[in-house]
């Protein structure tokens, strides 16, 4: 297994990049090796077993907490997960795709969809980001093959400039009323299986969710949440981004780079 691949340029074609821009999300083939992927499984696995605490029965939780358990920054716990997070092809995607010069991190998580996991409810990832622009992107990198049955990302096609429902946190609120709007505005909901070595990436403000696992399997998901390396930081606007500005870029400062140590440049031209 040759680990260079993480450091090797994906080539993106002009198609893919104004599919992107278009949609608010693309999928795209063979990112990664199958190789790769399974040693990667192993790794992030192993970590998230040492440092899951969650105890509370499945029928004891929220909609949220039947959705996935949920681990952050495993980067900065695991020196072979840092190889994976901190891949240069990876976030040399993520900035051609946002066309921006370059990316930091804003925090990596593990989502494991337990079997019999329920549905992830429509949302937008950037109701909880205190980030100035829309230049916030998320690799979904499945470790498995993700068949319909373990509940794979699904996108509204085009909805990245939809305001109704991005006062929404993830809820059955969220699912119920962002769901409707979309219906009624005929946005395309696309629900597609991901093969292993498939990544997507999603801007942070358009609308997806996740089906239920119904499957007898882990559905194992890494993600990674890159910003434009000159992201500034916004005053929050609710209780989700004071906490994100605390836990992911903490001392960063209202109208300047978020520049600490938890956000490195990851990619640059």
């Amino acid at each position: 297994m040759n680990l260079d691949i993480l450091d090797i340029e994906y080539k993106l074609t002009n198609e893919q990049i104004q599919f992107y821009k278009e949609q608010g999300f693309v999928k795209l083939k063979n990112v990664l090796p199958p190789d790769i992927i399974r040693y990667f499984n192993t790794e992030i696995s192993r970590k998230v077993n040492q440092l899951n605490t969650n105890e509370v029965p499945f029928e004891h939780r929220n909609t949220y907490g039947k959705a996935f358990l949920q681990l952050f920054n495993l980067w900065r716990e695991d020196r072979n997960v840092k190889l994976f997070v901190f891949s240069k092809r990876l976030a040399q995607i993520a900035s051609e795709l946002m066309q921006v010069n370059g990316v930091r991190l804003y925090h990596d998580q593990a989502l494991f969809k337990e079997a019999g996991g329920g549905i992830t409810p429509w949302h937008a990832d950037q109701h909880y980001w205190p980030l100035s622009s829309d230049k916030a992107i998320t690799a979904w990198i499945p470790l498995q093959n993700t068949p319909l049955d373990m509940g794979p990302l699904e996108f509204s096609a085009g909805s990245q400039n939809v305001i109704t429902g991005r006062e929404l946190s993830i809820s059955d609120k969220s699912e119920a009323v962002i769901k409707k709007n979309l219906k009624v505005n005929n946005f395309p909901q696309v629900i597609e299986p991901f093969d292993i070595g498939e990544v997507s990436f999603h801007s942070g403000w358009v609308f997806h969710r996740a089906g239920a696992n119904t499957s007898d399997q882990i559905r194992k998901v890494m993600t990674i949440i890159y910003i434009d390396k000159n992201m500034t930081l916004k005053e929050p606007e609710n209780k989700g981004q004071l906490n994100d500005w605390k836990t992911w870029c903490p001392n960063a400062k209202i109208g300047e780079v978020i520049h600490t140590p938890l956000n490195p440049i990851l990619y640059t031209k």
